[in-house]
This record gives C-alpha cells, structure tokens and sequence, in this order.
C-alpha cells in the first residue's frame, strides 16, 4: 500500500463518517441531564434489543445502563446511584432477555481467561441458568442497596427477542 491507496474503511471508520453525517442536521435540544420521565432501565447488552423502540423512549427519557445480561453489578449499583442521587430518577426498569449469551456460560470462562492470558479476571461472570430467577436476584439486590433512595418501583421483565414482548417477573 502507497501513501496514495486508501486503507480499508474499519468499523470505527464508518461510525465515525456516520457521526459526521448525523451531526449536519443535529440540533441541540437543550434537554437537560436529567430523565423527562425519571426512570433508569438497566438491561442486557444485547445488540437485539432496541430498547427506545421497545419502550416507547424519546431521547431525554431516561438512563439506560446496559451491560452483559442486564445484571445488577457492583457498577450497575453505582450508575444507579448516580441516576437517583445525582439526577433525579425514581424508577428502575430491569430487562434480560431470551436467548441471552449469559444462559449457561460459567465461571469456567474466567478459569479459561487465566489459563489464556495469565491472570484471573477480578470480576464475576454473573452466569445463570434461570433466566426468571436472575430477574428476580437483580430486583433484589436494587430493593436492598442502601445507596439508593428509591427502591419501591422496581420492576423486573424478560424480554423476547422473537416478539419483542416484556413478560413481567413478580
């Protein structure tokens, strides 16, 4: 390759031509920090889930946390802390989903990580085989944070990736 051959457009590439092409009709909306509708969604990373679409979100509407299967972590406990305590939500909306990636996987993936690169990831994998009960396990550990204000509406669902349907976890 010359100095004059272009190289081939990376993913980053085109997301960044796509910000450029986004940003020529951006209009600040002046929308504050804090959520219109005051409540945080924590859910799956899952790149199936269209979580605006699905919810009925605008833009301003509310936090979304995401992370690998949407569980309640240490961090996710700290940007809810935030969310609350800094910027006023009062909700917490729990959504895993079916056909999640984290269905089955174990703690082996850190034993095998160690093996592979020589030190042990500090943080858990969060696996679970229950799907329901790991909605249930993420209500709680919100409800018993004592970093968080609000705890009475927290409401947990599973979203169906095949009809977009949140079932709702009691």
């Amino acid at each position: 390759m010359t100095d004059s051959t272009p190289a081939a457009a990376t993913i980053t590439d085109r997301l960044v031509a796509a910000n450029r092409e986004y940003a020529v009709t951006f209009k600040d909306g002046g929308m504050d920090a804090r959520p219109v509708q005051k409540v945080a969604v924590v859910a799956c990373m899952d790149a199936r889930l269209d979580l605006f679409a699905a919810l009925g979100l605008e833009l301003g509407d509310s936090h979304i946390i995401r992370n690998a299967g949407g569980v309640v972590t240490d961090d996710t406990i700290r940007s809810l802390t935030i969310s609350q305590r800094a910027l006023g939500t009062e909700s917490v909306v729990l959504i895993h989903h079916t056909g999640c990636g984290l269905l089955g996987l174990t703690e082996d993936f850190r034993r095998e990580l160690e093996l592979e690169v020589g030190q042990r990831p500090q943080w858990a994998v969060e696996s679970f085989v229950d799907l329901d009960g790991d909605v249930r396990q993420s209500i709680q550990r919100v409800r018993t944070s004592p970093f968080l204000p609000h705890t009475d509406d927290v409401r947990g669902f599973v979203f169906d990736v095949h009809t977009g349907l949140l079932r709702e976890i009691s």
